[in-house]
């Protein structure tokens, strides 16, 4: 047995302890390790070495095919011979988890792995053996033990996507970065297990050669190799890339493949070429919107991309900017649109330079394409122009009042349309609100037909605006409008009118109020409206000798009355003149309705003197008084003669005695005495005989009472053609005789038979049936009688339901 033994550390222990790789045969006989340390005295106790051991690690194979438990070390102390040892490991995969990796036979000290290891899962061990007496007294110091699992060539390299995704500019150089790849191998790469190298095995297409890339073996990187990418003839590649580990050695090493799909990236190569040097087209005058030519372009590059998208522009032949070029985002084409009206008159054609180019700028070292620039002709069509008119609109001052017939202007218009035939224009009214306008047909004078006034509601903010149409005679006939707005200055046509209209005063001055504020309104404007002057009349005479006008300002005069004049309450009218400032001035005489009434100390009409103010006098008001009093007497007297007969129909008798009164009574016909029980009945005279024999059969006297006799029926007496008066009651009783001793007339002093239920019935008599309500009784027998009495034995039996 071998006995390791190795460089030794000093009392103090780094705790980096040296560790020496051992990969001896796996043939050789395991090694033994021997304690040594501290040593157990029995008179000294224990005693401190100043040198211990260093442990060498055991090197373990993963995937070990056994057999297990597989040795791998022996553990012994130098004190075995004197007594007895016990050994014990202890750590991870010994006492912890994952426990039992490991186990030591406690008394030889021999170490088994006893399971295959997987570097992988736990690439190494760390354990202590310890070494105790039979009591359990420690004999020696524990001991580490590291246990390293050596590295197999067990896992491929593994790419984390099955296909990546990479982009390179088309006509890049050799030597571009197109993209990364990378494998991961959960081999130990500090070995050759775990290095992986890259390939590529193929690349599709193979144009414009088989190897346009290559990848750099250790670090995965691909690169171009070759010049000639082009998008316009190959636009994506697949590569096939291969990762071997042992250092790429293919007959021993794992590999795996991973996809690398590279797209060749457009970039601006290919200018626009237009397919024509020149275009052509029309456009009729005055439109706008209108497309009136189609440039086609075409370009090799990536559809809806910047370097594909045109974008045109006109450098010359329009200067006044009548058109522009837009471009169609689905065909790129590019369309000449009219964005200015155009004249015939004053350009009959326009000869365009255009030229196209893409959104995104070109390539290095590509130059524009000759076809890039264009000629376009556009020609304009005549058209009937619609007269216009010069002034739109025109402006005139006239004064208000000006007398129909009166020529205002002349508002004519033009034809554009110099070129053509000389065409004649005709005027029309389009719209006059008022309807104080007429116009010329043929020459557009303007005429008045009404007075003009400027207070009318169709004048606003002194202006009168009317529209005219201008119509010329061409094919198809064209028409325009013309406004005019007629400044109307006012005159002084209007007198003031009086303002209030109505109003009250103390029939006594008050100190608190002195008079009504009034003023004046006036249709017309400064200078023809205020200030005004407020006058009282001279007739009649009481006018001024009862009231008197102040002034207060230049719109403002007060109406009072005169100093100790006193008037009796009611309403007076008092005649106001209202002159205005006009030259020359208008006056107004107004009327204004003042109610005089007595008041309280703040000036306010009291409640009585309201009401004599408005013309009644003391007698009136108490006249009315008395007539509501009466009104309201009578009232109360027709409703207590309602109330008292209403009393009287409640206590009223009624007519009939109320025993025989049938209204909310219960009438008694007769007595039927006690039920079928208590009378000795021959049930069977109740039944219908099935024939007359065992009634003709019958002797003499002896009868059913139920049934009409067979005998002959009596003769009662015939009533005269012409009765007498006194034989009136002897013709009642002999006919009341007659019916009392006639056999054969109903009810024959009997039971009558209503209904006949056949003979041999099976019922019983239903006297047995007690109707009284107290006890407990079975009624189920019912249910056994028949669909006659199901319903009886519904409610009797308890057929009703929860």
């Amino acid at each position: 047995m071998y006995v390791f033994v190795v460089s030794k550390v000093t009392e103090e222990k780094s705790p980096d302890a040296t560790r020496k790789a051992m990969k001896d045969s796996f043939e050789a006989p395991p090694p033994v390790i021997t304690f040594s340390g501290h040593r157990m005295n029995s008179t000294k106790g224990l005693r401190r070495q100043k040198r211990d051991w260093v442990i060498p690690p055991i090197n373990v194979a993963e995937n070990s095919r056994g057999p297990f438990p597989q040795m791998l070390v022996s553990i012994r102390s130098d004190q075995d011979q004197d007594i007895s040892i016990r050994y014990s490991i202890t750590g991870v995969g010994a006492d912890q988890p994952p426990n039992e990796v490991f186990n030591i036979d406690p008394v030889h000290g021999k170490m088994f792995v006893t399971k295959p290891l997987d570097r992988e899962h736990r690439s190494s061990y760390h354990l202590r053996a310890h070494a105790v007496d039979m009591n359990g007294n420690q004999v020696e110091n524990p001991i580490d033990l590291y246990i390293f699992v050596i590295d197999m060539n067990d896992n491929r390299p593994e790419f984390k996507n099955q296909v990546y995704n990479g982009s390179v500019d088309e006509g890049s150089k050799p030597g571009t970065f197109v993209m990364h790849l990378a494998a991961f191998d959960a081999d130990d790469n500090t070995t050759a297990n775990g290095m992986v190298r890259y390939r590529i095995l193929s690349q599709t297409p193979h144009s414009p050669i088989p190897n346009m890339f290559t990848i750099n073996s250790e670090t995965g990187d691909i690169v171009t190799v070759a010049p000639g990418l082009d998008r316009e003839k190959v636009s994506q590649y697949t590569v096939i890339v291969q990762a071997t580990d042992m250092e790429g050695n293919l007959n021993f090493g794992l590999s795996n493949t991973a996809t690398a799909i590279i797209t060749v990236s457009d970039i601006n190569d290919s200018p626009p070429m237009l397919t024509s040097r020149t275009f052509s087209g029309e456009v009729p005058e005055n439109r706008v919107d209108v497309v009136v030519a189609n440039l086609t372009v075409i370009d090799a590059d990536q559809p809806h991309s910047p370097n594909w998208n045109a974008i045109y522009r006109i450098i010359s032949g329009d200067p006044s900017g009548h058109f522009t070029i837009r471009t169609d985002p689905v065909s790129n084409d590019g369309m000449v649109t009219v964005v200015k009206p155009v004249d015939f008159e004053m350009n009959r054609a326009f000869m365009l330079t255009v030229v196209v180019s893409n959104q995104a700028h070109l390539a290095s070292g590509i130059q524009s394409s000759l076809q890039s620039t264009a000629g376009v002709t556009i020609s304009v069509q005549d058209v009937n122009e619609a007269p216009y008119f010069p002034t739109n609109p025109k402006h005139i001052r006239f004064e208000e009042g000006v007398p129909a017939g009166t020529s205002l202007t002349t508002f004519s218009a033009s034809d554009p349309d110099r070129l053509q035939m000389q065409q004649i224009i005709r005027y029309s009214k389009l719209n006059d609100p008022a309807d104080w306008l007429s116009i010329n047909r043929s020459n557009g004078q303007i005429v008045t037909t009404a007075v003009l006034d400027r207070e009318s509601i169709y004048v606003k903010n002194n202006i009168y605006e009317a529209t005219f149409l201008a119509t010329d005679n061409g094919s198809p006939p064209a028409s325009g409008t013309g406004t005019l707005q007629i400044y109307l200055i006012d005159i002084n046509d209007n007198p003031p009118a009086l303002i209030p209209k109505e109003s009250q005063i103390c029939e006594r001055i008050n100190k608190n109020v002195h008079g009504v504020n009034i003023t004046a309104a006036d249709a017309d404007t400064d200078p023809n409206a205020g200030p005004f002057v407020f006058e009282l009349p001279n007739f009649p005479s009481s006018i001024r000798r009862n009231w008197t006008i102040s002034r207060i300002s230049g719109d403002y005069g007060r109406l009072g009355l005169r100093y100790q004049v006193y008037l009796e309450p009611g309403m007076y009218e008092v005649p106001v003149i209202v002159s205005d400032s006009g030259n020359p001035p208008l006056s107004n005489r107004s009327l204004i309705k003042v109610k005089v009434c007595p008041c309280d100390e703040n000036g306010d009409c009291t409640t009585l003197g309201a009401v004599a103010a408005a013309g009644l006098g003391t007698g009136a008001i108490i006249s009315i008084l008395i007539c509501i009093i009466i009104l309201l007497s009578m009232v109360l007297l027709f409703v207590v003669w309602i109330k008292r007969r209403e009393k009287e129909r409640q206590t009223k008798q009624l007519l009939i005695d109320p025993e025989d009164d049938v209204r909310d009574n219960i009438l008694k016909y007769d007595e039927e005495g006690g039920g079928e029980e208590d009378q000795d009945y021959d049930l069977s005279q109740l039944q219908q005989p099935d024939s007359l024999e065992h009634i003709i059969s019958k002797p003499p006297g002896v009868r059913r009472v139920d049934e009409r006799p067979i005998i002959p029926e009596s003769q009662y007496p015939i009533r005269p053609v012409v009765p007498h008066p006194g034989d009136i009651g002897d013709f009642i009783h002999e006919g009341l005789r007659a019916a009392d001793n006639d056999p054969t007339a109903p009810p024959y002093d009997s039971l009558l038979v209503f209904d006949y239920e056949g003979s041999g019935s099976t019922a019983g008599s239903v006297s047995s049936l007690n109707s009284s309500s107290t006890g407990d009784q079975d009624y189920d027998y019912l249910n056994d009688w028949g669909p006659r009495f199901k319903k009886l034995a519904d409610m009797y039996g308890g057929g009703y339901e929860d």
